[in-house]
């Protein structure tokens, strides 16, 4: 071939290259290498096509010659780099980039796969640092913009993160791995609307982005928007079927949709795929428990754990697990973890210690409520334990807690989180007292009443309430706070208590506070309703004292009334939380309360119509209490 026609050669196959007409570019660079083997030009294209095709083990030889023969070329060395960062060989790569930074200082290029490796290797400030070498020297350098984006966000700096994903989106608005990048910024940012936004322009951008569908779903997901993110995961497992973790985020679609058996069969694809996925493992386990399949969850537990001993979220789980079980002395440690869960408050970052259980000997304790107002009411029982300890107490809850445990004796001292802590030796959260003094079945403080109304205020409503004769006084709560993760599950609606209104000898009140208190009672159901006079749980309590039963579902009323010794009686959802247990119809934290289940998810309606039938048996409530306050 002369020298003329391998140039007119080598013109039509970047051409081709160019083109995308990758086959007949490859066909025509290869030829020129048949006759002239040391063609440097050729040689590094071809190299360059084979890496544009992740044929990276082929092209890395090549770009070794290439080297050989132009031993100053910082494109080779820089393409070189490039290949082997991509198979893996970081050290080689970092080598090979710093040699093309060497040789040419202002090749931009270099500087910011230098740093990618960088990150590959977890040195995120030498990262940032190169990529902003980087954009020093080639100002639109969008990739870098974006790169940078992604360092950035591994190290957490999210609002810097997402400025530099909206330059790099600006300087080139159809580059669609940084609309991505983005996105999955914002949603770690809790931007959801924002987020979605960007996603659904990185799939407008690239229909085949399968990371970009997953990551779509995922926020969608977050967004309470559960059938576009189904139909984002259906799209990426469509697109890449082989990936483990769409069909995981699937399966936490159709389990947020309700469809127990779809989760199932998706977590268990994704197993298939990957056997050893702790998170879906995890997440399999859950919805076994959802539908009461209880044999295989505890194994699937621990292999997580196994998979990945610092997992918060398999721990977690398998403390609920074994809590649900009545298995203390295995459940507390496992509690602990809920620091570390996501979306858990974590411990307050008192300098203080962790009170371990020892003698207090008159130093003063700090005891902190952490979870809700019911979890508070439960557990501030511990009370009389730790000052016998030799403890001083010191409270700090909600406020509208403070005037209702103003009647425990050993709290010295109150503040809310609002308020400046007094000075105190240690601390405890009152939901780890359990662990403190090592609760078993068997041990569990329960010396009802711990909690009592004002008597003045219990006469005020003693007073309100005369008038009605023999007839029983029944308050009602159909709803807990918006914001538990299981109130879907636990909480009702008014609608659903219709069957009460076929309960002679009764007369209703309700209880129910917030948006859900003003739904309006079925038809043929009369219910009083005076909790706009209530204003803390004081109120709510001194009112509890004159009913004769409270019909709740798992919420904060349930621990008052069961706290004041109160006949109560709690309706669960077929998933409960861990403290009802399973299997049981009543609670050996309150010995007045009763426990009714529903048989299967949702069904609200059996559950009201067996509380009618034993309300119908009740007759005088005043000499049933046996039926009321179940014991055993």
């Amino acid at each position: 071939m002369a020298q003329i026609s391998v140039d007119r050669a080598l013109e039509m196959a970047v051409a081709h290259h160019r083109a995308g007409r990758w086959r007949d570019a490859e066909a025509i660079y290869r030829q020129i290498l048949a006759q002239l083997p040391d063609h440097a030009l050729a040689m590094h294209q071809l190299a360059v096509l084979l890496a544009q095709q992740s044929r990276h083990e082929e092209a890395t030889p090549l770009f070794a010659r290439v080297i050989q023969l132009q031993p100053d070329s910082a494109e080779a060395h820089n393409d070189l780099g490039s290949v082997l960062r991509s198979q893996g060989r970081l050290t080689e790569a970092a080598a090979a980039l710093s040699r093309a930074i060497i040789l040419k200082p202002d090749l931009a290029l270099a500087h910011g796969n230098l740093a990618n490796v960088h990150r590959d290797m977890g040195k995120l400030d030498e990262a940032i640092q190169g990529f902003q070498r980087a954009i020093q020297i080639k100002p639109d350098y969008a990739a870098a913009f974006s790169n940078l984006g992604n360092a950035l966000c591994d190290q957490g700096r999210l609002e810097e993160s997402v400025a530099a994903f909206r330059r790099a989106v600006q300087l080139d608005p159809a580059f669609a791995t940084a609309h991505n990048n983005l996105g999955v910024a914002l949603d770690r940012l809790h931007r959801s609307e924002e987020a979605v936004a960007s996603l659904q322009r990185a799939v407008q951008l690239a229909p085949d982005y399968a990371s970009a569908f997953s990551n779509l779903g995922s926020s969608l997901l977050k967004n309470r928007k559960v059938e576009p993110a189904i139909a984002a995961f259906r799209r990426a497992i469509q697109l890449q079927p082989g990936v483990a973790e769409s069909h995981n985020n699937l399966g936490n679609a159709l389990g947020d949709r309700g469809d127990l058996e779809g989760a199932i069969e998706s977590y268990r694809h994704a197993l298939r795929l990957k056997p050893d996925y702790p998170e879906a493992m995890n997440n399999l386990a859950g919805a076994l428990i959802d539908q009461g399949k209880l044999d295989e969850p505890e194994g699937l537990f621990r292999r997580a754990i196994e998979l990945n001993p610092q997992m918060p979220d398999a721990h977690w789980n398998l403390a609920i697990f074994l809590l649900l079980h009545g298995d203390f002395a295995r459940g507390l440690p496992e509690y602990e973890w809920r620091w570390k869960v996501k979306g858990m408050a974590g411990p307050p970052p008192f300098p203080q210690p962790l009170w371990d259980g020892r003698a207090l000997n008159g130093q003063t304790i700090l005891l902190h409520a952490e979870q809700g107002i019911g979890d508070a009411i439960q557990f501030i029982r511990y009370t009389s334990m730790v000052a016998a300890r030799g403890g001083r107490i010191t409270l700090r809850c909600a406020p509208e807690l403070q005037r209702l445990f103003a009647v425990i004796p050993e709290i010295q001292e109150m503040t809310t989180p609002n308020q400046p802590l007094p000075d105190f030796d240690f601390h405890c959260p009152l939901l780890s007292l359990p662990l403190m003094f090592k609760t078993d079945l068997h041990s569990i403080p329960a010396p009802v009443p711990y909690l009592r109304a004002d008597p003045s205020q219990a006469d005020f409503w003693k007073n309100k309430l005369a008038g009605r004769g023999d007839a029983g006084k029944i308050g009602l709560a159909w709803a807990g706070s918006a914001t538990h993760p299981n109130d879907r599950n636990r909480s009702t609606t008014l609608g659903n208590f219709a069957p009460l209104s076929r309960v002679n000898n009764a007369v209703f009140y309700s209880l129910q506070k917030g948006e859900a208190g003003g739904h309006l009672p079925p038809a043929g159901l009369s219910i009083s309703n005076f909790t706009s006079e209530l204003s803390d749980l004081a109120d709510t309590a001194a009112l509890i004292q004159n009913l004769d039963l409270v019909i709740t579902v798992d919420t904060s009323i349930a621990h008052l009334a069961g706290a004041m010794g109160k006949p109560v009686w709690v309706i669960l959802p077929s998933n409960p939380d861990w403290r009802w247990m399973y299997n049981r119809t009543d609670s050996p934290w309150y010995p007045t309360m009763r426990l009714f289940r529903q048989r299967k998810p949702n069904d609200w309606t059996a559950m009201l119509e067996e509380i009618v039938l034993v309300l119908r048996d009740a007759g005088d409530f005043g000499t049933s209490g046996a039926i009321l306050c179940p014991k055993g």
